[in-house]
């Protein structure tokens, strides 16, 4: 929210009140507060009448230093509040030197001059400053309507750059973009986003960091916007927490970041095959679908997952987890045949409950449904005629749910897709007390943790997996997120990308989208095109609105592309679950921006058209029908994993691809292990395992995981010179796999 006019005015209304200078400082071992006055006091009448602005520093975990900002203290908090791990307040040291205090924490401190004009100041390891909140940095404000802001602005430094905040569809580059955190059904075409996340990665030519504000409400941010050299963010509220992560590199922040807000889980392999859908409003049936599967078995695609879209329930009762029984007579018997043909099975779901469903009456009955502040229960016509919500603070409600979904476990379903979840009220009361406007982000992570903890519950730990639209701070706990609905065009496919890498550095390890884009149909081209980026993505989903997404309505070219790109992603299997576990190791996604990987390249920081899949993939789709694309190498030899052709970087270069073709590269020094298996995602990946040595590997450590993401072997790759053979020894004296040179 901006609040200035210009550098030297307010905006009409609007009153701010900055810390000025240091009144006093209370420490103890591990933590310090200090209490600002908000003008300069010369004498003892100074200190009446008013304010002080209270400031906590603190440290959650090692390299991260919270700042908590209070102006009244006695305002009720009702929650919710984002879940956080690590020691409350114990990881940091405090030291005082003359006037100056000093916590650290790890790799980052936060230093306070008591004898100079107030500046909080940030630095690393070495000393140098990362951020600082100085002049204007620590405020509350008050505007013409009587709202009562909390405020903070930092620093960003010469060539400093700012990503993530959610899944945003806007320029990857945040910088000069005003960015509220309020969750939004936008589609991909606008500045809203159906996942808010009030954290940025921040990288520089000295390092990177990162800050998340912990507020689940509406966050307002300025980033380089109101104030170009600052990056301001702001909550209507009387307390503001932030917290500052240390890198020094982007990886590192988003490790630290993930181990406080939580890494995501681990999906199972067969998720990672693709998803076959039954599209949004189309007409289908059992004939429908048995006619899909049959034709993507008698053309050679592989298959992993059917999905049912929201008409396996009857119209106008949604949700009430009943399969029409006009439709689909005999849901179990149907469900059955799927899974004989090797298939998992998902369902469309929403927290939606319409007062036609039998289960509004039930719900409204138990208390289950989110009330109006009379008592009333909140309902709407948009969506659902008179529908309901349900109130995911009351555990009985949960069961409840539960209970319901449980119905479809038992039937044969696996998994769901957890659409929806944006469009909260703010006008109701919630069971738990909660405050409306902060549940309003928050109520997705309720209703994801409902629905993965049934599946972790019922499938087991390593079974459960979401197809899941909607997110807020820690969702990224309950994989996979997807990319909401896109046009069918180049530039929806070019706004889903940036959407999804703008989520990977906001901690989300796993993302997809709709292959050819959900809303019209697509053009052939566009079909195609997607469907390569599709398939080198974390998971494949061929899904639409109003028309069906079978590849042979695109052509017979369409068919092979698909048929090639799935069976490649499977061969790829025993490097991209390695990947996998990575993420849910470290919190590393497996899609990557380029520069996560490379952050010393400056030339990576703006790459919005690429990325890197796992750590030694770099793919570039192709957003045109004639196949011009244009891409950048970062240093090195470059293998292309198609065509074996070798590239040197750095340089941008200028290709064009068939559709049976993309920039697919190699890392330099990369040794890529690929399996025998193109059949399933979750077959015997040591099975006929093939070790592609690329270019520039001398000496290189190799794993695969297995299907629990536990090392199942490590090889050793050795080269003496450029030119010289490769010897391949197994860690534990075992057999060594082919291996394959370039």
């Amino acid at each position: 929210m901006k609040f200035t006019d210009g550098f030297w005015l307010m905006r009409d209304g609007v009153k701010a009140s900055y810390a000025t200078e240091v009144r006093d400082i209370r420490a103890s071992a591990d933590r310090f507060t200090a209490y600002a006055a908000v003008k300069r006091v010369e004498h003892r009448g100074d200190t009446l009448n008013s304010p002080l602005l209270t400031a906590d520093c603190f440290s959650p975990a090692e390299g991260v230093i919270g700042v908590r900002l209070t102006h009244f203290a006695g305002k009720r908090q009702p929650g919710p509040d984002f879940a956080l791990s690590g020691a409350p307040a114990s990881a940091g040291q405090v030291r005082r030197d003359g006037a100056v205090v000093e916590l650290t924490s790890g790799a980052l401190s936060v230093r306070l001059d008591t004898a100079a004009p107030w500046t909080l100041s940030f630095h690393d390891a070495e000393g140098r400053e990362v951020t600082q909140a100085g002049r204007r940095g620590t405020a509350f404000v008050t505007t013409a309507d009587g709202a009562h802001h909390m405020s903070a602005q930092l620093a960003l430094g010469v060539g400093e750059q700012v990503y993530g905040l959610g899944e945003r569809f806007t320029p990857f580059v945040k910088n000069g973009q005003t960015v509220d955190m309020w969750q939004a059904d936008g589609g991909t075409s606008s500045e809203q986003a159906y996942k808010n996340v009030p954290f940025s990665l921040h990288l520089s030519p000295a390092g990177a960091y990162g800050v998340f504000v912990d507020h689940p409400g509406r966050v307002g941010y300025e980033i380089g916007s109101e104030s170009v050299g600052r990056m301001q963010f702001s909550v209507r509220d009387q307390t503001l927490t932030y917290y500052v992560v240390a890198g020094p590199t982007p990886k590192d922040v988003l490790r630290r970041y993930t181990a406080l807000t939580g890494r995501p889980a681990l999906p199972p392999a067969w998720s990672f095959g693709l998803w076959l859908t039954t599209s949004f409003t189309t007409q289908y049936d059992e004939g429908t679908v048995a006619s899909f599967v049959d034709g993507m078995a008698e053309r050679d695609i592989p298959l992993s997952v059917f999905h049912f879209d929201c008409f396996w329930m009857r119209e106008y009762q949604w949700s009430d987890f009943t399969w029409d029984p006009d439709v689909f007579p005999d849901p179990e018997g149907m469900l059955a045949r799927l899974r004989e043909r090797g298939l998992r099975i998902s369902v469309w779901i929403n927290p939606y409950i319409a007062q036609k469903s039998a289960l509004f009456e039930e719900a409204a009955r138990h208390g289950y449904l989110v009330r109006r502040p009379d008592g009333d229960i909140w309902q709407w016509d948009l969506w659902q005629a008179g529908m309901g919500l349900v109130d995911f603070t009351n555990p009985d409600a949960c069961a409840w749910f539960q209970g319901k979904l449980k119905v479809l476990l038992d039937q044969g379903v696996d998994c769901f897709k957890t659409d929806f979840g944006e469009r909260v009220p703010t006008d109701v009361r919630w069971h738990d007390g909660s405050d409306p406007e902060r549940m309003h982000n928050y109520y997705t992570h309720l209703y994801n943790q409902v629905v993965f903890e049934l599946l972790q519950k019922e499938r087991g730990i390593g079974e459960a997996v979401l197809f899941a639209r909607s997110a807020t701070a820690g969702g990224q706990q309950f994989p996979v997120h997807w990319g909401g609905d896109c046009w069918a065009s180049f530039g929806a496919m070019a706004e889903s990308l940036r959407g999804g890498l703008s989520l990977s550095l906001s901690g989300f390890g796993f993302w997809s989208h709709d292959i050819g884009g959900f809303e019209g149909t697509p053009d052939p081209a566009v079909f195609k095109r997607w469907l390569a980026f599709g398939l080198l993505s974390s998971h494949s989903r061929l899904h639409g609105s109003g028309s069906y997404r079978v590849p042979w309505e695109f052509g017979d070219e369409a068919v092979d592309v698909t048929r090639q790109f799935t069976r490649l992603k499977h061969r790829l299997m025993p490097y991209l679950y390695g990947a996998a576990a990575e993420a849910h190791r470290d919190g590393v996604p497996l899609m990557r921006p380029m520069l996560l990987e490379f952050p010393d390249d400056p030339t990576t920081r703006a790459l919005d058209r690429q990325y890197m899949l796992g750590p030694d993939l770099l793919v570039a789709p192709v957003f045109t029908e004639d196949g011009d694309v244009e891409f950048y190498l970062p240093e090195g030899t470059w293998t292309h994993l198609l065509t074996g052709e070798r590239v040197r970087g750095p340089g941008w270069r200028r290709e064009k691809h068939g559709f049976d073709s993309l920039p697919l590269y190699v890392r330099p020094g990369a040794v890529l292990p690929l399996g025998a298996d193109d059949e399933r995602p979750d077959g015997d990946w040591a099975d006929g395992l093939t070790l592609l040595v690329a270019a520039g590997a001398q000496d290189t450590t190799v794993t695969v995981p297995d299907r629990e993401g536990r090392t199942a072997a490590t090889y050793r790759v050795t080269r003496e010179a450029d030119s010289g053979p490769v010897t391949v020894t197994a860690a534990d004296g075992g057999a060594v796999p082919e291996v394959r040179e370039w």
